[in-house]
């Protein structure tokens, strides 16, 4: 019978196109998009699993249709009517017709039913599986080639779920449609044809309404039931979101007192839950209900058939025992049509999501001549650059500045200026609207992408670790480098100590998204992973913004060891992180509003001048309020003096 509950039957998490999509796919187009991969062309042993399937479940159903005949033929035997050869004129003839031998046949054929049914199901487990496996990495193969633009559209748990629902949809389908529907359907004809050659054209009748009438009801039924599954899992997921928010904010729960309306915050969630439950409930015995009904209408409109046929002396007890097993035995898989018909339903959903972002193509893609980029000095151009993330809205409006070979231009600007749209530009995440942007003259889009970023480190404002280990995430830079190498690259960006002082060392565990280390301490696993990849091009984009005033002093030299002798890109927010600059660039509504040195645009007392000041001046009241806090312990002045003081001094 079908189960009330079921991982599939929510709705749709989140509404995109692809889920418009996935509403209108049917069976048959999924099975088309699914063919390759269950009857792959490179795989000649999966096919004759495939075949041998087919055979092995034509065999269960011929032997499943054989059971009731042996039963039939028991019966006759133990009631001396005819239908198996009752003349025994020599011992096997007696041994073949006696009821005992029929009995043990009955036995027999039900054990080679179910050996058959076993097997086949055996046998096409490899098939299922491979498919399986072959469609998720073709499509986390590809989510890695979708654009930057699509995957911060999407949450990354919304993409996961649908990798992992299409997985259990493909299974879903493939055990539901080729080991539940199918055999239905094949006994459902060959039942019709027995039933024609054993007794007539009424019989048939019966069976075919019965079907059709227990079909449509079910269908009917299950339609109704997926709406009130929906709103079930919803109000389970709503729930349970209360229950882990709740839980996550302990400690505010604490300081409000708020335990009681925590509680009954939740208890609303699972009234709902509860409500909707038992209509689930409900609506599973009224599917079963209708649909014993249904078939015990038939079942019994058949028997009474049979029976007035024995009584007129045209069929035997054992046709009436026949008919009643073949009945019962076609109603098992029946009984399974309602959880077939909805388990079917929300795989196709899922699998036609899967293959929805498969059918996405990446916003960036190679151009079929592109040549490995080759470095020779490093110089990055950007010629009348121009770039809109909607195209209502510019971001860049013809940007022209180049980095030469082995220097450091820095970008500054208000929030919302372009900084960081520079950086992905220059990665390729995006491609450009006009101009172009090179690379030691090569223009980045005649080149592939893997060599591109290959040329290029980056250290960005929020490091997001692996969950792994410390090693790990710095060995990421390099994957083929030795565990000295590593290390070395760990003591250049001055994070060896602190590793050493942990206790598992290197093999320290770094936690989702490197949560266990301090914001410092990541910026430093990310500047190791950079300087291992040594790649000759360096972007910083906002690398210590997110970091205090003291850890960015400390980590700003382990930045400057970087960057000496690399053309490097700085993408700042704290200005005196970038005074020692080759060149500075103030950016202001997508164009260059200054250029200069650090001195020049001091002197030149336009935005750049007006930006240091109002920063310094925030340090200066934030220093002033620590040493009124403790003035016994004031705060170590970060390096805004010494940099104003070198400022001073150059100009």
């Amino acid at each position: 019978m079908a189960h009330p509950h079921s991982h599939h039957g929510g709705g749709p998490a989140v509404a995109t196109p692809e889920d418009a999509a996935a509403q209108k796919a049917t069976l048959i187009g999924t099975l088309v998009h699914l063919w390759p991969f269950i009857w792959p062309g490179d795989r000649d042993d999966l096919k004759m699993r495939v075949m041998w399937s087919v055979v092995l479940l034509i065999l269960a159903k011929a032997a499943t249709l054989v059971v009731p005949f042996t039963f039939k033929w028991a019966t006759d035997a133990l009631t001396g009517q005819g239908s198996a050869p009752l003349e025994a004129s020599n011992w096997e003839l007696w041994l073949l017709a006696s009821p005992l031998a029929l009995t043990l046949s009955y036995g027999l054929v039900r054990i080679l039913m179910a050996v058959l049914t076993q097997w086949r199901d055996g046998i096409f487990a490899k098939v299922a599986m491979h498919a399986v496996r072959k469609l998720a990495y073709q499509t986390f193969v590809h989510m890695h080639e979708l654009s930057l633009r699509f995957h911060l559209e999407r949450k990354t748990g919304g993409l996961t779920r649908v990798l992992e629902r299409g997985r259990t949809g493909i299974e879903t389908i493939v055990r539901m449609v080729i080991l539940q529907l199918a055999p239905t359907v094949i006994e459902v004809v060959l039942v019709a044809g027995v039933l024609l050659w054993q007794f007539d054209w009424r019989y048939v009748a019966v069976v075919m309404v019965t079907v059709v009438i227990y079909m449509y009801y079910t269908y009917k039924a299950t339609e109704w039931r997926i709406g009130i599954r929906r709103r079930m899992n919803e109000s389970d997921s709503d729930a349970n979101t209360k229950a882990i928010d709740s839980l996550l904010n302990y400690e505010t729960v604490k300081y409000f007192s708020a335990e009681e309306r925590e509680a009954q915050r939740y208890d609303k969630s699972m009234k709902r839950y509860e409500e909707a439950s038992v209509l689930t409930y409900t609506s599973l015995a009224v599917l079963n209900t209708g649909q014993a009904v249904i078939f015990t209408f038939g079942l019994t409109a058949t028997m009474v058939m049979c029976a007035v046929g024995i009584k007129n002396g045209t069929n035997t007890v054992g046709d009436f025992v026949l008919v009643n097993s073949m009945m019962i035995q076609l109603y098992q898989p029946l009984n399974l049509i309602g959880m077939v018909y909805r388990e079917i339903k929300q795989a196709i959903i899922d699998i036609e999501k899967m293959f929805a972002v498969l059918a996405r193509q990446p916003e960036v893609e190679d151009r079929a001549n592109a040549k490995p980029l080759i470095v020779s000095s490093g110089t990055v151009t950007f010629d009348d650059v121009r770039f809109a993330y909607d195209p209502a809205r510019p971001i860049l409006k013809g940007l022209s500045f180049e980095v030469p070979a082995g220097k450091t231009v820095a970008i500054v600007g208000p929030s919302g200026a372009g900084k960081s749209t520079i950086s992905r530009l220059l990665f390729r995440l995006y491609d450009i609207s006009g101009g172009a942007i090179r690379i030691d003259g090569q223009d980045i889009r005649d080149v592939t992408q893997g060599s591109l970023r290959a040329a290029i480190g980056m250290v960005p404002q929020d490091t997001v670790l692996f969950n792994d280990t410390i090693r790990y995430n710095i060995r990421y830079g390099r994957w083929d480098a030795s565990d000295a190498e590593v290390e070395e690259a760990a003591r250049t960006a001055q994070i060896d100590s602190f590793i050493k002082a942990s206790p598992k060392g290197y093999e320290t565990e770094v936690g989702e998204r490197g949560l266990k280390l301090s914001g410092g301490e990541k910026q430093r696993v990310a500047i190791a992973r950079t300087i291992l990849k040594a790649p000759p091009i360096l972007v910083l984009d906002e690398a210590t913004s997110a970091l205090d005033s003291h850890t960015e002093h400390e980590i700003q030299g382990a930045l400057d060891k970087v960057s000496r002798n690399r053309t490097s890109l700085v993408i700042a927010h704290r200005l005196s992180t970038i005074v020692g600059a080759d060149e500075i660039i103030v950016l202001d509504q997508g164009r260059i509003a200054e250029r200069g040195t650090h001195a020049q645009l001091l002197a030149a007392g336009g935005l750049y001048a007006s930006m240091w000041n109002r920063q310094r001046e925030a340090e200066e009241a934030r220093e002033r309020l620590a040493q009124i806090a403790d003035p016994a312990s004031p705060l170590p002045r970060p390096d805004l003096d010494d940099d104003l003081a070198t400022s001073a001094a150059a100009e």
